[in-house]
């Protein structure tokens, strides 16, 4: 039986002996900082109903696409994963088969992202002590499987023992959110927000925009104007603003600003409607509907959120087969300056406005993002996202934008996650990278200590609760506004 070493104090931190102390010193500060958690892909039901979850890798392998992506890369059929099929095929689920299918192929992610969050998972949240291999499989399986039986296994259980402050949610814009509003009327005191995603009613070009309409319908109205699209988004707004919402997301290929007539956009609107739209006319209909979503967030406050840069779906016998989120997002080269120029200057400074902006062309960091950035009061720079979620990803964000930028002109970090019980290890590997990279300024002379300490409280913490808006958002915030204390405990399976 090969046992799994306990996770090494000093993971991630640099060998050099001077930067290591300071980096733990950095970090035993902000280690155990409530998680706050403002942009991810938990599903709101899972908190809402609170059941078991069924098995192991309904848990760790069906939600997470970083798992599953590597696995196809080297072969494997999803069907042999238990993933679902899109096209109404049935797949069979042998959950002991799919889990022995993983444990052969562990070794794929060994020195990625994904291999340190599943170490972290296995080790901290269900206190495995045997490495996972073929060998060992069943056992492991057998073992969390026991525990996910268990009350303090429940979704809501493990929320409280992440000691997460915040999750948010991300919703379609006609989503009832009656999940949300069953979290809200419990009795538990957990704080679940959504996020308003508008984005497939703004593909006008998608065989599936007509159906995405008459949900907006629905919801709010006969649309038979470009006016009367733009009142039920501002009504679908101000719903999900009555919910806790602080922010809303939008995904773009190109994240091309400009401000059209309103005869234009009623042309292309109608356009739409009789089902001619083109891919050029659905780019168009996009840039204008960003200028109205920061127009709209600086008149309600919500948080814009920009993830531009993203390939979706590139493989579309996948994409056919299973639906979207299957691992096959791809990278292309982006361009901002002359992108966003539109946007930024009718609202980038506006001190009502607060854009968050994500981005895969790292490039773009040092040319682009962070001059901008270091500029325009309305801007800030989210976290590396995707492929960049990772040690040297993060690493190289901080390296790229902190000299042009400053720290504080980001927003701190969020997951980004489907995969529940990857959160804890997600954030802990951000802190741990952080305050490594504090200590090398540290080291250098740049910072001194007692302002590097600062820096890692805000990254891990303040920062995103400024960014987001959410001072008061949470019932902890309710508990310490009326003077009460909520009873913090942090055991083996919380963050370490």
């Amino acid at each position: 039986m090969a046992h799994l070493p306990v996770l090494h104090e000093d993971r991630f931190f640099d060998p050099d002996p001077s930067i290591r102390r300071t980096a733990r010193t950095l970090y035993d500060d902000v280690r155990d900082l409530p998680l706050v958690c403002p942009h991810g892909h938990v599903e709101p039901s899972l908190l809402a109903e609170n059941t078991p979850f069924p098995e192991p890798t309904a848990l760790i392998i069906t939600p997470d696409h970083y798992i599953f992506r590597m696995l196809y890369s080297r072969g494997i059929a999803l069907e042999a994963l238990g993933i679902p099929a899109h096209d109404g095929a049935t797949v069979e689920r042998n959950p002991r088969r799919i889990w022995q299918l993983f444990a052969d192929h562990y070794y794929l992610f060994r020195g990625t992202p994904s291999g340190v969050w599943l170490e972290h998972e296995l080790a901290v949240v269900f206190g495995v002590r045997e490495k996972l291999s073929s060998e060992s499989a069943q056992r492991i399986y057998e073992e969390i499987a026991e525990k996910l039986r268990c009350a303090e296994f429940l979704p809501r259980a493990l929320y409280d023992r992440f000691d997460i402050e915040v999750l948010a949610t991300t919703d379609k814009a006609t989503d009832p959110l009656e999940h949300h509003a069953a979290i809200r009327e419990s009795d538990w005191d957990g704080t679940v927000l959504p996020t308003f995603r508008p984005d497939s009613l703004f593909r006008i070009a998608s065989p599936a925009w007509r159906s995405e309409l008459e949900a907006l319908e629905r919801a709010t109205g006969s649309i038979s104007r470009f006016i009367d699209f733009v009142r039920a988004l501002e009504e679908r707004r101000a719903f999900f603003k009555s919910m806790g919402a602080t922010a809303t997301d939008h995904a773009v290929v190109e994240p091309h600003t400009e401000r059209l007539s309103l005869i234009e956009m009623d042309a292309l609107l109608q356009r739409a409607r009789r089902g001619e739209a083109t891919l050029g006319d659905q780019r168009r209909f996009e840039a204008h509907m960003l200028m109205e979503m920061a127009r709209m967030s600086v008149e309600d406050g919500l948080v814009m959120q920009l993830h531009a840069g993203s390939f979706r779906d590139h493989n579309e016998r996948v994409f056919a087969r299973f639906g979207t989120d299957k691992g096959a997002d791809i990278p292309v080269a982006t361009e901002y300056t002359r992108n966003l120029h539109a946007l930024l200057n009718a609202y980038g400074n506006d001190p009502k406005l607060t854009l968050v902006l994500f981005t895969l062309d790292e490039g773009t960091y040092t040319r682009e993002l962070a001059p901008l950035a270091g500029h325009y009061p309305a801007l800030r720079l989210g976290p590396p996202w995707w492929f960049h979620d990772s040690l040297e990803g993060m690493t190289r964000f901080r390296q790229s934008t902190t000299e042009t930028a400053g720290i504080y002109n980001t927003s701190g970090f969020n997951d980004d996650t489907r995969a529940f019980c990857s959160i804890p290890a997600r954030h802990d590997l951000a802190r741990r990278v952080d305050a490594n990279y504090l200590a090398g300024l540290v080291a250098r002379h740049v910072v001194d200590l007692a302002d590097a300490r600062e820096m890692a409280r805000a990254l891990a913490y303040d920062l995103v609760r400024e960014t987001y808006k959410l001072k008061g958002a949470s019932r902890r915030d309710a508990e310490k506004s009326n003077g009460g204390a909520r009873t913090q405990t942090v055991s083996a399976g919380g963050h370490a």
